[in-house]
């Protein structure tokens, strides 16, 4: 196969960014520990193995970091019905495969929230592969899940699409382009300073340009 595109999840396809970063709030409160939802937010798109000490620090995670991650997986188990995929995702992904590439969700969640995602977005049958938080030690920004991602669907070029500047550091570091998505909630500039190669407002707005973008690769 010529050309594999490895596709985010969270934020990329389904709308779930606000959601998690308000859970990952509630979990540090249930620790006695308060970090402004502002700088959850900035950090969205990083593994919780590597958000607690980013946006808390070092102390909180040796005292707490594991306290933190549990609180989190139960405190977003609520906003999972909430979760929707974003509109034009699906066409997205159909167009990738129709256009002869090869597609792996590359998503760090959680499995469960991966097979979620999976049934939201009617994906079992499109994707080639997809991989999960258990796939891998170090999340992103560490480019280690990317890596198993193309171990799936082994290609000549490899594509990343994301929504957080965590997703293009994590290709970068591969020598991966990623065309970037606004749809976390991360501005064009700081996007294409992490190295986006090109940055759209939603899924629908790619699809309709990805024949193009493709010879970027």
């Amino acid at each position: 196969m010529d050309t594999v595109v490895l596709a985010d999840v969270d934020g990329t396809l389904v709308d779930s960014n606000y959601h998690h970063a308000v859970a990952w709030f509630r979990a540090f409160r249930d620790c006695d520990v308060t970090v402004p939802i502002w700088r959850i937010h900035r950090a969205i798109g990083m593994g919780g193995d590597q958000l607690v000490e980013a946006v808390a620090g070092e102390r909180v995670e040796l005292l707490h970091g594991d306290d933190v991650r549990a609180a989190w997986a139960e405190q977003v188990k609520p906003f999972l019905a909430e979760i929707t995929p974003l509109s034009g995702a699906r066409d997205l992904l159909v167009e990738v495969k129709r256009l002869g590439c090869g597609l792996v969700l590359a998503s760090s969640g959680k499995p469960e929230h991966v097979e979620h995602y999976l049934d939201l977005l009617g994906a079992r049958n499109i994707a080639d592969g997809w991989t999960s938080s258990e796939d891998v030690e170090a999340t992103k920004p560490a480019p280690d899940l990317l890596g198993v991602a193309l171990n799936k669907v082994p290609a000549e070029r490899a594509l990343a699409l994301g929504d957080s500047v965590w997703d293009c550091q994590a290709a970068g570091k591969l020598g991966i382009p990623t065309v970037a998505l606004r749809t976390g909630g991360f501005g064009e500039a700081e996007l294409r300073e992490a190295g986006a190669v090109r940055v759209y407002d939603d899924p629908s707005s790619l699809r309709a340009e990805l024949r193009d973008v493709l010879e970027l690769v």
